[in-house]
């Protein structure tokens, strides 16, 4: 009886984590989404997903230093000319209903002003869900 039970609730709580990958799967498809429309967006200079899919507080950091959301959206117009990007090895994390963790490794062919851009960083970024909607909260780049 007892093996019964305990048997019961190992099928139980197998079903409810199996039950729940789906979700952070999709939601992990979103996200990639949504970050890759950001580089689309950044590769041709148009600060508009930067407008709209951005916190108020929103900050990037890179080697270039710590930066605003107002100063993303006043650079990417003129910020960089991009060839060619390619994003890889996504990892994702949930870190509650309303917050994840997306990081992966970004290849890029970019000038930057007089500068080549990094060929190769390690990014990453925390989404927030507003109001029912996934916001850039923080970007972060190291080369």
């Amino acid at each position: 009886m007892n093996s019964a039970i305990l048997f019961s609730t190992m099928l139980l709580v197998g079903t409810a984590c199996a039950g729940s990958n789906p979700s952070d799967d999709e939601l992990k498809e979103q996200i990639i989404a949504l970050d890759t429309d950001g580089w689309n967006s950044w590769a041709k200079n148009d600060p508009t997903w930067f407008v709209e899919n951005t916190t108020e507080s929103f900050v990037s950091i890179s080697s270039s230093g710590v930066a605003s959301k107002a100063e993303v959206v006043k650079g990417v117009p003129a910020d960089c000319k991009v060839s060619s990007f390619s994003l890889s090895d996504f990892s994702f994390t949930r870190l509650d209903e309303n917050a994840v963790l997306l990081t992966y490794i970004a290849h890029q062919d970019a000038m930057c002003g007089t500068d080549k851009a990094p060929e190769t960083v390690r990014v990453a970024v925390n989404y927030v869900r507003r109001h029912g909607r996934w916001l850039e909260a923080m970007y972060m780049q190291s080369p």
